[in-house]
């Protein structure tokens, strides 16, 4: 990684929802020559982390008291007007203390706060003598304003909670038995001991023991993975990206029954956790398109409305009032024309958005990503390892000429494990499989034959293996024309296949293939009937085998013998097409096209450090199932984020002639403000419980 990261993020501070859609990182220092952020984390706090709400209660009770008494003891005679004063004032620093201290701090640094408007309105209600109304004003505008900090912290507390994940000491194998660390003490190669039933507190390497670990705080993944130790540990930390995920754990992971010794693989600050805390915490700040659009549409907005307020308090020059009803009109106008729900209607969906879908094990990057995702009509995807299970398998095994399938399985498995290409690989470790216990004797004296296959002596003959050109060179034994028929059927169909001879008698036929994954045809049909036009997969491989792994998986197109500069010419040819593409693939060699498509998506990226550079969105799990999870979560936010504007924006559009007209005063107006900004704010907090697949169009 290119830096250092902390498992445990500085708690964020909410962002405030009137101010122009800036929201500060978390532990970012307040800058306020730009919006600014309403957190009060450096006010006074004097009922601790509520004390903004209970500010506001109190204006609410003191207005409360001053309204009571000023329909009883001051309708009665028995107490002067003036006596509910300093009840008024109270009400009106309860109500206004956090916006004036934002205001002014802002405002010294040359900023603008737009909250500042509202104290304007406020302050213009007590010239004329309406201080009851202007702290109603303020009461309702402040108790809002707690209220969205609430639920907005809500959502940010399920990204902090990640942090939390990681257990924050570690049992650390001495010479003498175990002690406990922190884990911020741990390095690499530290042998740490994970009992059963608790949490794992490092990435790392198995290294004894064994058990079913629960990795769904990290990857997503319902069902708990085995896990089992490596068998070379002394080298495994210099393959640790190579070996296989049964013999790696993450940090916050559930370990079941069994006991594990695990080596750490890295320190807690370069963790996955800590990785994908990171990365959520940087994606709140990313703004989305529609978010960018609110922010320019404000920038023309709140001058217009600033220009049209300072005309309506000259409006008694042409209408025949006193200058006080033109000015109170124009305060009204004022707290009916401020943006506040339009600023916060996309941070809140984006935020829940990213909060949902880091729980879920799918890391998206701020709210560029989340919006595009919903808007596809096109998804392409890498072959090896994201359609199919990137490695190969024995699928056929076809004796001939009196042999039987395991005369033909042991040939093939005795000559094949003196060999390491990974064909060979595939075909012993499944080979065994399928002969269970049956013992047979070794083969010996490997060599290559003609570049096209091997030989080897096994019960005192000759074994061949190879593809059919070997044969057909070899010598003057040729395969018969049967043989031949059903070796080119198979490779018609996707397989990669080994003649078996022994002797001069050919025994049959061996087949592997990269088999797609067991859930690809069924995600492949729920994207489709979500209304995804296109599925295409780009692969290196072959043609002939490529069309084989479409027709069985449903792709809608197959292009197969493209180099990686091809895959981003693909990519680009489809954004044409189709305006909207994605890239799913494995964020390694598949970056340059993700980096070419709308939304780049890697799968498996828990272990992967590129991946987690590279995609915009990354399936921490390796399981293609999330995809259908986060394109529905992206649709549903991109309606909520629709539905927030139009609110937002219908609200300020009805308020505006109302308070001209005189219709509406300032209580009606700040009533409908501040529940406006509530609802947007609720509403994008809906994203916290999404837990559908894909909703339809």
């Amino acid at each position: 990684m290119k830096e250092n990261m902390t498992a445990t993020p500085p708690s964020p501070k909410p962002a405030h929802a009137c101010n122009g859609g800036h929201e500060h990182k978390p532990g970012e220092k307040h800058d306020h020559n730009h919006d600014h952020d309403h957190g009060h984390a450096h006010t006074m706090m004097i009922f601790g982390k509520n004390t903004e709400l209970y500010f506001s209660l109190l204006c609410g009770a003191t207005l409360a008291i001053a309204w009571i008494l000023g329909r009883t003891l001051v309708a009665a005679g028995t107490m002067p007007e003036g006596g509910l004063l300093p009840i008024l004032i109270a009400s009106y620093i309860f109500g206004g203390f956090y916006t004036a201290k934002e205001a002014i701090e802002t405002i010294s640094k040359g900023g603008f706060e737009i909250d500042f408007l509202m104290l304007v309105a406020a302050a213009g209600a007590a010239i004329l003598g309406k201080w009851e109304e202007g702290a109603l004003l303020l009461f309702l505008f402040s108790l809002g304003h707690s209220l969205e900090h609430y639920a907005m912290e809500k959502a940010r507390k399920s990204i902090t909670a990640l942090a939390d994940l990681a257990p924050k000491t570690a049992l650390l194998k001495t010479n003498g038995g175990t002690k406990e660390v922190e884990t911020s003490g741990l390095k690499a190669g530290d042998i740490i001991v994970v009992r059963p039933n608790t949490k794992i507190s490092a990435d790392g390497i198995v290294v004894a023991g064994t058990s079913s670990v629960d990795q769904a705080p990290i990857t997503g993944e319902s069902v708990p993975v085995d896990k089992m130790p490596v068998e070379d540990p002394a080298n495994a930390l210099q393959q640790v990206k190579d070996l296989n995920a049964r013999y790696k754990v993450f940090s916050g992971s559930i370990n079941g029954n069994g006991s594990l010794e695990i080596m750490v693989s890295q320190p807690a600050s370069d963790s996955t956790i800590s990785r994908l805390v990171k990365m959520v915490n940087e994606a709140q700040s990313q703004k989305s398109p529609t978010q960018q659009f609110t922010d320019r549409f404000q920038r023309i907005f709140v001058p217009a409305v600033l220009i049209l307020v300072l005309l309506l308090c000259f409006a008694f020059l042409v209408l025949d009032e006193p200058f006080s009803a033109s000015f109170y009109r124009a305060m009204s106008v004022l707290v009916a024309a401020s943006p506040c729900a339009l600023a916060i209607s996309t941070p809140s969906a984006v935020l829940s958005g990213v909060a949902r879908a880091a729980r879920m094990g799918v890391l998206i990057k701020g709210g560029r990503p989340l919006e595009d995702l919903g808007n596809l009509t096109a998804v392409a995807f890498d072959k090896t390892g994201t359609l199919t299970e990137g490695k190969p398998r024995l699928t056929n095994v076809i004796p001939m000429n009196g042999n039987s399938e395991t005369d033909l399985l042991q040939a093939a498995v005795a000559v094949e494990a003196l060999s390491d290409h990974p064909l060979a690989k595939a075909i012993v470790r499944d080979g065994k499989t399928k002969l269970g216990d049956t013992s047979f004797p070794e083969a010996q004296q490997l060599e290559a034959v003609l570049g096209k296959g091997i030989k080897a002596t096994w019960q005192g003959a000759p074994v061949y293996i190879g593809n059919l050109a070997l044969f057909e060179s070899l010598d003057e034994y040729r395969p018969a024309a049967e043989l031949t028929t059903q070796v080119q059927e198979l490779e018609r169909g996707g397989h990669t296949t080994m003649v078996v001879r022994k002797g001069t008698v050919y025994a049959g036929i061996i087949a592997v293939m990269d088999t797609p994954r067991p859930e690809a045809a069924e995600v492949l049909k729920t994207l489709k009937s979500a209304g995804i036009k296109r599925m295409i997969m780009l692969t290196g491989d072959n043609q002939q085998v490529a069309d084989a792994v479409a027709r069985q998986i449903g792709l809608t197109d197959a292009w197969g013998n493209l180099l990686p500069e091809q895959k981003v010419e693909a990519i680009q040819k489809l954004a044409r097409d189709e305006h909207k593409v994605a890239m799913v693939g494995d964020g390694v060699n598949d970056a340059p096209a993700m980096a070419n498509s709308t939304v780049g998506i890697a799968m498996g990226a828990a272990g992967s450090d590129v991946a987690l550079e590279t995609a915009d969105i990354a399936l921490m799990g390796d399981k293609l199932t999330l995809l259908p999870f986060a394109i529905g979560l992206s649709r549903t936010a991109s309606k909520i984020i629709k539905q927030n504007l139009w609110m937002s924006l219908g609200m300020v559009a009805i308020l505006i002639p109302l308070t001209i007209t005189g219709i509406a005063s300032i209580g009606p107006a700040v009533m409908a403000h501040e529940g406006s900004t509530l609802v947007v704010v609720f509403n994008g907090l809906r994203l916290l419980a999404y837990n559908k697949k894909i909703p339809g169009k």
